[in-house]
């Protein structure tokens, strides 16, 4: 059976949501070119005026072949809650606003960059799950090597997300290279930038990382994270005691 393409996606929406449909938009890793076929996925969001489950029944076959094709479904929301959301979804609207692909309509007007407060406490909750749930991941690969380096891989998109953040809050200009996201982030932050980068070449298939050097990679990259969230703590609680 063949892939649902992008562009397929985008033709069997506009036609299930109609008049109601305000934009389809394409962002993430996708949308920055930073795609790596076969551990990135499409990230597309659709926005529309009203929504009901009749019209997401109607769009449920594009979803599902979509689904088929290796992709996370689309994110549906409504024009209101489009603009009612930049305060909950800070980081989201921060970097879409900076980054995205319009496949379809146009994103609704937005009053004003992503209040800086609202990404600081957003990236602390953030930074916490992904923390925990990278260590929930080393649990899972119970020692195995390879699973350990998928979970690295697995782990890279969303964690540059995070160091996006962390650089917009400090007021920092966002390099569109993903290295140098890494050593600003390190820079600003403290952590060794070293396995962030490794995982980065490993993914983008430019220096592998040996099987034998899975463990030293993953112990340093969870140390790593462990920087970044102290430091994201202290930034919103300054008070309290240190934690790295």
């Amino acid at each position: 059976m063949a892939k649902l393409t992008l562009d397929g996606l985008t033709a069997q929406l506009t036609q299930a949501f109609g008049d109601a449909l305000t934009a389809v938009v394409l962002y993430g890793s996708a949308a920055r070119g930073e795609r790596i076929e076969g551990t990135s996925d499409h990230n597309v969001l659709v926005i529309v005026r009203t929504v009901t489950p009749a019209s997401l029944r109607a769009a449920a076959a594009a979803t599902a072949a979509w689904a088929d094709s290796g992709n996370p479904p689309p994110l549906v929301i409504t024009d209101a809650e489009w603009r009612s959301s930049r305060d909950v979804f800070a980081m989201e609207h921060a970097d879409i606003d900076d980054r995205h692909r319009i496949l379809a309509g146009a994103l609704p007007r937005q009053a004003g960059p992503v209040d800086t407060n609202d990404l600081r406490h957003q990236l602390e909750f953030e930074a916490m799950g992904k923390l925990i749930r990278f260590r929930q991941g080393i649990l899972a690969c119970a020692g195995d090597p390879k699973l350990e380096l998928e979970l690295l891989v697995g782990a890279k998109s969303a964690v540059l997300v995070l160091f996006r953040t962390l650089l917009r809050v400090h007021g920092d200009a966002v390099p569109d290279d993903v290295a140098e996201v890494v050593r600003r982030t390190a820079a600003r932050t403290g952590f060794d930038p070293a396995p962030f980068l490794a995982v980065i070449a490993h993914a983008g298939g430019s220096e592998a990382i040996a099987k034998s050097n899975a463990d030293a990679v993953l112990e340093a990259f969870h140390a790593g994270l462990r920087r970044f969230v102290a430091h994201v703590d202290a930034m919103v609680h300054p008070d309290h005691p240190a934690t790295d």
